[in-house]
């Protein structure tokens, strides 16, 4: 008889797959949910179900062969989880957490009842913005997003207030309005909770993001931030997973104001490109942490073992279709920068095709060696 731990994931990208790469396949085996058959994860799992991530039938397919379930992306039927869980079955995080993470404007009223600090706003209807009190956004800018759908950028638009207060936004429906926080540092903390409650927290993470993709383009870590801001983010977004009440690995993405406010953005509830550094850079990686969790063991050293930098590798504008990496045997020979390529099949702008994580001994020496490898990895037609 099999005694090993049934892990099932519903999703099979690239977080799957570095999931999978850093699993426990002597205590565990792992079955993907997935629509393709040629998704990322597809090579590492003993087991792929071919079906939509919506389909309460397919997910209760792979609930019936996993001891325990977990996902890599929010956008899935949350509700065939809920009464996965009501009939006991093991789901990490918990589905009302994820239920609640997948609409913006509930989330950012969770955040107002727990007294989680996070930019001023308003939840309201694109057709009836003309009752929107403006007053409390007082800067000439507006972030308008979708409540719900929105990934890797898409949903999210910054506007003028002028053109909202005349209702040109760029989407329909339901919409949260944020104030427009300028010159804010990005910053990431990611927080770990066991099956018994014990939490640990990754160093932050300092990011930038691309104008016109509006995803992550670069990070490091530490964040070039004082010791007693790193404390206060640190506090902060644990702080906030407390409120959840829930096991799971989550990533809190913060804005540092330049009056020193650190206010709460929004937050993944699984394993989420800021911590992509943590396989090289710290002691236990994101993704070795949630499997631990996932197995019901004790948290890993979350420390990092020294400054870490991450790129992502994105399709070029002008590309649709094959591709490869230029000179990827040179740069994986260079024994301080480390290539992550997802498998896609095909290229498209600004997918995200892989990325690359830089090490070095000193922070100095990081960001030398990171823009020199910005400058000169490029993906070109296969």
């Amino acid at each position: 008889m099999d005694s090993k731990i049934k892990v099932g994931i519903i999703g099979g990208g690239q977080l799957g797959m570095m999931m999978l790469q850093e699993a426990n396949f002597d205590i565990a085996s792992y079955t993907v949910l997935e629509s393709s058959s040629d998704c990322p994860a597809s090579p590492y799992c003993q087991n792929l179900i071919i079906g939509s991530l919506n389909d309460a039938n397919a997910i209760e397919q792979l609930a019936a062969v996993s001891d325990v379930l977990t996902w890599e992306i929010e956008h899935i039927n949350v509700d065939a989880l809920i009464q996965l869980e009501a009939q006991g079955k093991n789901i990490i995080p918990k589905p009302l957490v994820l239920k609640m993470i997948q609409d913006k404007g509930a989330q950012k009223l969770f955040f107002q009842a727990n007294n989680i600090p996070t930019a001023p706003f308003e939840l309201v209807d694109s057709t009836m913005l003309a009752a929107v009190d403006f007053s409390k956004f007082p800067q000439n800018k507006i972030v308008v997003k979708t409540r719900t759908g929105g990934y890797d950028g898409k949903g999210v638009s910054i506007c003028n207030k002028s053109d909202v207060q005349n209702g040109i936004i760029p989407f329909e429906g339901s919409v949260l309005l944020e104030q427009f926080v300028e010159d804010v540092l990005e910053l990431a903390v990611i927080v770990a909770v066991d099956q018994h409650g014990n939490k640990s927290s990754f160093p932050s993470i300092e990011m930038y993001f691309n104008a016109q993709s509006n995803l992550v383009e670069f990070l490091y870590s530490p964040a070039q931030i004082a010791i007693d801001v790193e404390i206060k983010a640190r506090e902060i977004a644990e702080s906030v997973i407390q409120a959840f009440q829930s096991p799971g690995l989550f990533a809190v993405e913060l804005f540092l104001t330049r009056s020193g406010e650190i206010l709460v953005n929004e937050i993944a509830p699984r394993p989420h490109n800021s911590g992509h550094h943590t396989i090289e850079g710290c002691v236990t990686s994101q993704f070795a942490q949630l499997n631990r969790i996932l197995l019901g063991q004790e948290l890993g050293n979350s420390t990092l073992k020294q400054p870490s930098a991450m790129l992502n590798i994105v399709g070029p504008e002008n590309l649709i279709g094959g591709y490869q990496l230029e000179n990827e045997d040179m740069w994986k020979q260079q024994t301080d920068v480390f290539i992550h390529m997802y498998g896609k099949t095909e290229s498209r702008p600004n997918r995200k095709l892989g990325h690359v994580t830089v090490i070095a001994d000193t922070f100095e020496k990081l960001i030398e060696r990171a823009e020199y490898v910005k400058e000169n990895m490029t993906i070109i037609p296969s």
